[in-house]
Order: structure tokens, then sequence, then C-alpha cells
């Protein structure tokens, strides 16, 4: 007797069997089939041993169950049997047993893609790297060669949850190998061997990949991509983005990303010009209009933000501009307003946006007329920072402070909101003391809050009061054990005052385990390499940060090493560039009246 049915891959219950293998019987006689009838591989003593197997898993005796599976995979070389053999390890969270499986699927299935990648899978969940690796080989082979470049390109997620990531470019480079120098997988090969290097810490080893598969291919988006978030570590790989931008100049989403990424850099003016041809090119996509907004009032342009919004506002209500595809970009630059996926939100960023160029431009009235259209509840705490940063502008902080506090809590986190809005008032003006008095009271009334310690923290620096910044930092540690700004905070704290210099650089150290890369990390660990002697070390690391971040402080740092080390004209160029940047910075200052440089 021969069953008219497929057996389909699922934990299959007695019921689905019988209803999957008699449904073929149940059709009306007078039906007229919509395709031959292909008989199934399943005989009556095969039927029966997957009824028992699955009768067996479902009432616990599952190894006896997985045995009759694969015994039955093994005699009809069905791969939807070693599936659900392979299904039933798993199931059971039985990695060897799974292994079994699968190893006798490749046996079953020599030529099976699935049952290739289902080894590379299991191996690497018995974090078996190097046998994996072999497997990953194996698997690219017998890919079609539509397949193989995807393929090739997924590799390295594969492998990201090994726990040896620097070993793993030794391990998978012969696996790449044939594929390097094939014109059809060069591209994703290179790719893929780059992030791997990426993945084992060493961004510098991966750029000779990008730069080769780029050359080979300047319009390939694998090369472009990784350039672009290499570009986070290391600033040679800009060239292969600009070069990527050069030869498809039309790839707007693709240049709107990189003037993001500028824009988070403190590079505005290069991202300016980035921003501009899009909106040339692509002039109904919103977000580059308000990005763009956003940047020059980072600027100090408030004229043209004022004039790029106005014009993004004509065009949005006369339906030129496209409100799809605007959230991957995330919200405008300088702004933290969510992202812009609908035309309310949108419309939202852009009263603020043109609330602060007035502010820039000290029109008042201006600003709180633009504050004023502003009905979104979800913002309400925004505005109510902006109306009382208004008032201490014009020299009513009181004015403002009192704002604050008789404004009403329209969400259950309007009462911490506001704490940290007079304290950020207070702040701003420099009233140190008074800032710390109000984060003092909001960590009486929120206790245990990381953020509202930190903050509290900080000021307490300020005040110079260096025993309460350490306990307060400390507390941070001890309710958030990855709170890398504590740690900076402190090791840096410690640092700048020249106190305790190893323990700052553990500190420091701890800090950017955490946050690899982080700008200002790498600034604190260069500045205490620099307190404890080593010029050399403290002048690569200040190097490092000010590419990725070039702010006032880093370049500060970076310009006193640059001249102790005699390097005085570089030390020059670096402080007139912060200067421009920020001239009342109190770093700033005191570093020029410090080292008597004269600009």
């Amino acid at each position: 007797m021969r069953s008219h049915c497929y057996f389909r891959h699922a934990a299959l219950s007695l019921a689905s069997i019988l209803a999957l293998c008699l449904a073929p019987c149940t059709r009306a006689a007078d039906e007229e089939p919509k395709a031959p009838v292909v008989n199934s591989a399943l005989d009556a003593d095969l039927f029966s041993q997957l009824i028992l197997s699955e009768l067996k898993f479902g009432s616990g005796e599952t190894a006896l169950a997985f045995q009759l599976m694969l015994d039955a995979a093994r005699r009809s070389a069905d791969e939807k049997l070693f599936r659900r053999a392979t299904d039933m390890a798993w199931q059971v969270r039985d990695g060897p047993l799974a292994l079994s499986a699968v190893k006798a699927w490749r046996v079953g299935a020599p030529k099976s893609l699935e049952a290739a990648l289902s080894e590379v899978q299991v191996l690497m969940a018995l974090q078996r790297p190097a046998e994996a690796a072999t497997a990953a080989g194996n698997m690219i082979a017998l890919a079609k060669p539509e397949e193989r470049g995807p393929l090739i390109a997924s590799v390295p997620r594969m492998f990201a949850r090994t726990k040896d990531l620097k070993g793993l470019p030794a391990l998978l480079e012969p696996a790449m190998a044939p594929w390097v120098s094939d014109p059809s997988t060069r591209v994703q090969a290179q790719v893929a061997l780059g992030r791997l290097w990426v993945a084992a810490g060493q961004p510098d080893k991966a750029l000779p990949f990008i730069r080769n598969a780029h050359a080979q291919e300047p319009e390939a988006d694998g090369p472009a991509l990784l350039s672009l978030e290499l570009m986070a570590t290391t600033a040679q790989a800009e060239a292969v983005v600009v070069g990527y931008l050069k030869a498809k100049p039309t790839a707007t989403q693709f240049r709107v990303l990189y003037a993001r990424i500028l824009g988070t850099q403190q590079r505005a003016a290069d991202a300016v010009p980035q921003l501009e041809q899009v909106i040339r090119e692509a002039p109904r996509q919103g977000a580059p209009w308000l990005m763009l907004g956003s940047l020059h009032l980072e600027l100090k342009q408030p004229a043209k933000t004022t004039a790029v919004v106005t014009e993004y506002l004509k065009r949005l209500s006369s339906g030129d501009i496209d409100q799809d595809g605007e959230s991957p970009m995330g919200p405008p630059l300088g702004e933290n307003d969510g992202d812009a996926d609908t035309e309310d939100t949108s419309i939202t960023q852009a009263y603020f946006l043109l609330s602060r160029a007035a502010e820039q431009q000290k029109d008042y009235a201006a600003a709180e007329s633009w504050l004023g259209k502003i009905n979104d509840p979800q913002r309400a705490m925004d505005v109510l920072l902006r109306r009382a940063t208004l008032l201490a502008d014009q020299g009513q902080l009181q004015k403002a402070i009192e704002l604050v506090r008789k404004a009403p809590d329209t969400t259950p986190d309007s009462p911490r909101d506001k704490f940290n809005i007079e304290a950020q008032l207070l702040t701003n003006a420099k009233q140190w003391a008074a800032a710390e008095a109000v984060l003092a009271k909001a960590n009486q009334r929120f206790p245990n809050d990381s953020d509202l310690l930190y903050q509290q923290s900080m000021m307490a620096e300020k005040l110079n009061r260096i025993e309460d910044m350490e306990r307060l930092l400390k507390r941070v540690i001890e309710i958030r054990p990855d709170h890398y700004h504590a740690y900076n905070a402190l090791g840096y704290s410690l640092a700048d005052r020249n106190m305790r210099l190893p323990e700052a650089r553990e500190m420091i150290l701890k800090a950017l385990s955490l946050a690899p890369n982080e700008p200002f990390i790498t600034d604190s660990l260069g500045w205490v390499e620099y307190r404890l002697g080593r010029k050399d070390e403290a002048l690569r690391l200040l190097q490092q940060a000010y590419r990725l971040r070039p702010d006032v402080e880093i370049g500060v740092h970076l310009a006193e090493v640059l001249w102790v080390t005699g390097q005085r004209d570089e030390a020059r160029r670096i402080l007139r560039e912060a200067k421009s940047k920020d001239d009342t910075n109190e770093v700033l200052r005191e570093t020029l009246t410090r080292l008597r440089v004269d600009l």
C-alpha cells in the first residue's frame, strides 16, 4: 500500500500525520486532479515507524523517537525526515544529537545545501568553530553560482557568536580563498573577510580587503557599506565611501547615511554639501531637508535653517514631499525627536528647528510663536525646556524655573523630567551649587536612578567635591555595571587632577572595554597616558580620538601634547580650529593661558 501524500517538515502529531496522508484520498471522485499524482516513498512499515516516532516523542521518550526518525531518514534518504530528526534533537536541547543527525543527513544527501548549512549552524552552536569553518567551505562549494555570493556574505553572521572572535579570520580564510579570486564572488568574499577582521577587533586589517573589493567593482554596495561602518573607528575607510559615491552619484540613501555620520563626527560643514546634492537629486525625500536645517543650525547659520525648513514645509503642504522612507534615516541631526515617520512628527521637528533658528537670531517672540504651533502631548516636556531656555536666555532665569515648576504633569515621567530641566537651566547658567541641590532633591524622590545620580556627580565635580563625585559615580556603577560614562568620568576626573593615575587608567580602560573606540573615552585614555608621562602613546590616542570626533576639548588635549613635544605649528592649527568652533570654551581658554599660546 502506498500513501498519496508528501511528508512535511514540522513537529507533527499523530493527527497531523494522518491528515496529511489521508487528504489526497478524500478528493471527490468527480474532481479532476490539477496535477499528476506522485506516490510517496513511504511504505506501510516506514509510515508506521514515523507514527511511532512522533508518538514516542510526544510522550517524552525522546531518545527512542529520535533513533526511529533518524533510521527512517537513512532508509528513505528523505531530506524532510533528516530535517525532522535534527529538529527533534534541537527541541530537547541536545547539540551532539543534532550533530549526529546532520552528519547522517550529509551522508544521505551529499549535495544538499540545506544539510551543509545545518552542519555549520550546529557546529557553531556547539562552539566548534574550526570544524564549522571547514563545513562552511563545503557549504559554499555546494551552492549554485547565483546563490554563492549572498551565502558568502552571510558567513560572518553565522560565526558572530563564537567565543574566540580574534581567531576567526585565520580559520575562515582557507574557506574563502577560492572565492576571492573568482570574479563572480570576489567582492562578497573580500567584504566577508573584512567583516571578520572587524569582528576580531582589528579594523585596520579589514581595510586592504575593502579597498581591493572597491577597486575591482567601484559601484558594489558591500565595500561601501562596510566602509561607512568603519568610519566610526578608522578615518582611512572614508576614501572608499567617497569613491563609491563618485562611481554611483545617485545613491541618495547611502549619501544621507554618510551625511549623518559626518554630522555625528561634528563635521557639519562636510555633511552640508552631501545633503544639498540629495535634495537636488531627490527633492521628494523629506528627511534630508530637516537634516540640512539641523546642520545649518549647528553651524550657527540660522537664516539658512529658516530658508531650508520653510521650503520643506511649503513642499510638504503642496504634496511635493514623500513621508515614506524617512524613518530609516532617523531624526534630524541634533534633534532627539524620534523618527520622522509621519507628517505630524516631521512638522513638529520643523517647528522646533524654526524656533531654535529664531532663538539664535535673538528673535525670542518668533521663537515662542513657533513653539506655540506644537500640539504634540508627547513633546510637552521638550516644548517646556525650549520655553524655559528662551526666558533664561533673556536674563529671566527665575521666571524660567517657576515656569518649569508650575507646568502640569502630563505623563508619569513629568516630575522627573522637570527636575532635569531645572537642573539643566541652572547648569547652563553655571550655578553649579543650585543645580546640585536640585539633583539631590530629585535623587531623594527617585532613588537609585542612575542617570540622576550621574548628573549629580557631575555637579559635585564642578564644585570640586571629589569625594562626593566619587561616591555618586561608584553608586551609579553599582546600580548599572555597564554604565561606561561613569567609569570614564571617574577616571578622567582623577587624571585631570593628576590624582591616582594608575587607578584612573584602569577606570578608563574599563569604560573603553564597554564602549570600544568611543572618541571621548579614547581621549580620556590619551589624557591619562599624557599625565603618566607616556607622550608618544598619548599622542597616538588623542590623534585617533580627534580624527573620529573633532570635538573642541579633544582638540585642546591633542594640541597640548603636540605643544609640549615641540610640534607647535600643528598645535596652533588645531587650537585655531577649536577656537573657530567655540571660543568661549573654558578648557580652551585655560589651556591657551597656561601654555601662553598666541594665536
